[in-house]
């Protein structure tokens, strides 16, 4: 993202009428999708089952197309969170709330906390909420000794997307706390028996083993690959981070989201999240709209794409530098200390 794709945004007003046009859900589009991810899931799960007779391998060559699956059912869940998958906001609640048994996330919390982050996302002076803890290389340096190690513990690749997702699914997700609203913390407590009622009716059919067997690795890599996900949308070498008097939605949304540009097949399973600054330009735009957005508008032709390859460079990155505007490594940051 740079300058000129924010002038051309700023300057022409048109984008507004623009993503009006794919604002609207489409009742059919979105009852497809639902059974093109659920019934296969479905088979998946039960062929996952029959595998168990089978060296465990095989089950777990089968969690991967199923992780990606509760990836694209994460994707639906998230849409009806802004209120952008059916027309009825009560349908979208509760659809929403079904899918988060099935996703092991309380729907409520979760819809709150993500609300925060598109209203605040590159703001220097509102971080902390829906977001990856990231510190300026400034407030890094101030920081105490074990300050600096938590934070360094924290943005470790195998504490984010190895130990992240036993902490999400496990504890993170199945507590409530002081800050949430009655309804947040009933919806932790209605998503907890749902899930306790699930495992429970599938553990008597197949046992306990075999349920963790196969619903342990499913979730466990589809939250991985999620908090991955999230981490490039918002976390690359030129992103937008902004101090709140300069600071302004559209210009997050489009310098400070990423075009994340997968293959074909990942696209699918992701819900096209990958054109996540469309997205944050729009929250209203339905998953299965993104990409017919994109292509089909000259104000996102500058849109510089990051592909697979290249995000795995972003996993270095560690600080915002306000100087130079970017996000830097700690390995830099020793370089610029010396």
């Amino acid at each position: 993202m740079n300058q000129t794709i924010d002038n051309s945004i700023q300057a022409d007003r048109s984008w507004e009428k623009i993503i009006m046009r794919y604002n609207r859900p489409d009742l059919r589009k979105g009852i497809w999708q639902m059974l093109n991810t659920f019934v296969p899931y479905a088979v998946i799960w039960y062929l996952m089952v029959q595998s168990l007779q089978y060296p465990y391998w095989v089950t777990l060559l089968l969690s991967l197309p199923a992780a990606g699956l509760l990836i694209r059912a994460f994707i639906i869940f998230h849409d009806c969170g802004h209120g952008s998958y059916f027309q009825s906001i009560s349908t979208n609640n509760i659809v929403g709330k079904f899918i988060g048994i099935m996703v092991f996330t309380p729907f409520s919390p979760w819809n709150n906390t993500h609300r925060v982050h598109h209203a605040t996302s590159g703001n220097l002076d509102k971080r902390g909420v829906g977001d990856v803890w990231t510190l300026t290389l400034e407030e890094y340096i101030a920081r105490s000794p074990r300050d600096r190690f938590m934070y360094r513990m924290y943005r470790h690749p195998f504490v984010m997307f190895i130990l992240g997702p036993v902490y999400m699914v496990i504890f993170r997700n199945r507590l409530t706390t002081k800050k949430m609203s009655r309804q947040e913390r009933l919806n932790v407590y209605i998503t907890n028996i749902g899930l306790l009622v699930t495992g429970t009716v599938l553990s008597l059919l197949i046992g306990v083993k075999g349920y963790l067997l196969i619903q342990l690795p499913i979730v466990l890599i589809a939250h991985a690959l999620g908090i991955w996900l999230f981490y490039v949308q918002h976390q690359y070498d030129d992103v937008f981070w902004e101090r709140s008097p300069q600071w302004d939605y559209k210009s997050a949304a489009i310098e400070g989201s990423s075009f994340l540009k997968l293959p074909a097949i990942m696209q699918w399973f992701t819900g096209s999240i990958g054109f996540h600054h469309v997205h944050h330009l729009s929250s209203k735009i339905p998953n299965y709209n993104l990409a017919r957005c994109h292509y089909e508008n000259d104000i996102f032709r500058n849109v510089k794409p990051i592909t697979i390859l290249s995000s795995f460079r972003t996993l270095n990155l560690r600080l915002w530098d306000e100087a130079t505007r970017q996000m830097i490594s700690f390995r830099k940051m020793a370089v610029m200390m010396k």
